[in-house]
């Protein structure tokens, strides 16, 4: 398995769209716009590729300075249980840093919080409701190393 960064607009970035929709919008009805995608151009673009096939992808979005957002976590069906979610939480994890961000926050979908609070992260505030399902923000804070 290799964990990458990718390209916005290249191969690799469309499998990436078509396992975030077959996994996060499919199901619920919905589709990806061209303004919705657009968006992601400066964003970081993660994926976990087996024989050059995407499996899992995550997307970390520069709030500001210090915080990051991890959006459209997905890993494939048959993926799902293995530890990919995890193994690629963590290489968002040290892309973050790496670049300096010392915090990431996340939407989860209520069924997904006790994962990330495997991984360390918390829950901030109330429940509430985006894409008509049960999501909490979670968070996490990371310690700079000092150089």
């Amino acid at each position: 398995m290799i964990f990458k960064l990718i390209t916005y607009g290249s191969k690799e970035y469309s499998e990436m769209v078509e396992l975030r929709y077959q996994i996060l919008r499919k199901p619920l009805g919905l589709d990806f716009s061209e303004e919705y995608l657009s968006k992601e151009k400066s964003d970081y673009l993660c994926v976990c590729e087996e024989d050059t096939k995407t499996i899992g992808a995550c997307i970390l979005t520069p709030i500001d300075n210090n915080i990051i957002q991890l959006r459209q976590m997905a890993v494939a069906d048959n993926y799902q249980g293995k530890g990919i979610g995890k193994m690629l939480i963590t290489f968002a994890e040290q892309t973050a840093t790496d670049n300096g961000f010392n915090k990431i926050t996340l939407h989860a979908r209520k069924t997904a919080v006790p994962f990330y609070e495997k991984l360390g992260y918390s829950i901030v505030g109330d429940e509430f409701t985006e894409v008509d399902i049960p999501h909490y923000e979670m968070k996490k804070s990371f310690i700079q190393k000092l150089q």
